[in-house]
């Protein structure tokens, strides 16, 4: 349990290092008017502040910075949400100004977060839901070989190659398209590799006797390589941030960002409210120097998209989760004016 004088000290470092990315040292500290300690008391504080795992010195000589721990206790307990989001009104406002495509009203908002933020915004809209499975048929071609064919609620009709393991027969084959149909039509296509790993996998394992191969030859039916619109803006902006002067790094980014299958499977199942993962706590490779703040949209009980935002861990999380939640509810009742229209 933390002192409330070591609250404010990680308060005010994390506060001071995401306005200046610099390390933060006790003199500093002790020179600002809302810091009533010597810098003798705060450099103690800061040592055990450390011991504890909330900061970390970049050099033996430097002061501190926060750490992946301290970031995840300033946003689980230190920030307080902004009050009368001037920020709000966002989508309304391009509504007003004539803008009333659905896409082209998620590309400007993302567009908008991206300049407002500095930082990289990614939007999922509902046509990565609303596509779903309408039927699957799996024809056999040899006795080793078979041509999967998809079909989903928008006419989009995918074929796929597939080759069937020895230990299924016509008769297993015919029962687990049947399962198939029965449990994922209606699902969305970016859901379908979840389900059959684990309801179908469950099933399969009653049916067949050498389930385990067959998912390995099955498994490819359900690759997520469907056509998906995922709207992005604000990429050059990580080159600005002096976190990302490490070549590597931006490269594992922007070769991220080009990979839309990998970015929808990072979204697609955000939970509802603000969700926010910093630094290892991601778990893909190339965001591992990255916090995400993701924020779901909903029409009932739907999940219809998802609005992200990739920064450093140093990120503006009091202003960016404001911003997210105001900009995901205008978003939300957008939507449900949209499909009220709709029907």
């Amino acid at each position: 349990m933390l002192t409330e004088r070591q609250l404010l000290l990680l308060q005010v470092i994390i506060d001071d290092f995401i306005d200046t990315a610099h390390p933060v040292g006790s003199r500093a500290l002790a020179k600002k008017g809302d810091i009533p300690y010597s810098a003798a008391t705060i450099r103690n504080e800061m040592a055990d502040l450390e011991e504890l795992g909330f900061l970390e010195k970049m050099h033996s000589s430097s002061g501190r910075i926060p750490s992946e721990k301290g970031y995840r206790y300033y946003v689980d307990h230190l920030i307080k949400p902004i009050s009368n989001n001037k920020y709000n009104g966002i989508v309304s406002k391009l509504i007003t100004e004539g803008i009333f495509e659905f896409e082209q009203v998620v590309q400007m908002s993302a567009e908008i977060l991206s300049d407002l933020t500095s930082y990289t915004a990614i939007i999922l809209g509902p046509e990565v839901f609303e596509t779903k499975l309408k039927q699957l048929q799996i024809v056999p071609l040899t006795s080793q070989t078979a041509v999967a064919i998809l079909i989903t609620n928008t006419g989009h009709v995918e074929h796929r190659s597939i080759s069937l393991p020895e230990a299924i027969n016509a008769s297993d084959l015919e029962k687990l398209v049947n399962i198939i149909n029965e449990k994922l039509v209606g699902l969305p296509v970016v859901k379908l590799q979840d389900m059959f790993y684990t309801e179908i996998a469950q099933i399969m394992k009653q049916y067949l006797d050498d389930y385990e191969k067959s998912m390995q030859y099955l498994k490819a039916i359900f690759a997520t390589d469907y056509p998906v619109k995922v709207y992005v803006s604000g990429k050059s902006n990580m080159l600005m941030l002096p976190e990302f002067n490490d070549i590597n790094k931006v490269r594992s980014f922007y070769s991220l960002m080009d990979r839309e299958e990998e970015i929808v499977n990072l979204l697609k199942d955000s939970t509802p409210g603000i969700e926010v993962t910093i630094g290892n706590e991601n778990e893909i490779e190339a965001i591992k120097d990255f916090s995400l703040i993701t924020s779901s949209l909903h029409h009932g009980k739907e999940q219809m998209g998802t609005i992200a935002l990739l920064g450093p861990k140093r990120m503006e999380y009091r202003k960016v989760i404001s911003l997210l939640k105001g900009l995901s509810n205008e978003m939300t009742n957008t939507l449900y004016m949209w499909y009220k229209n709709d029907d």
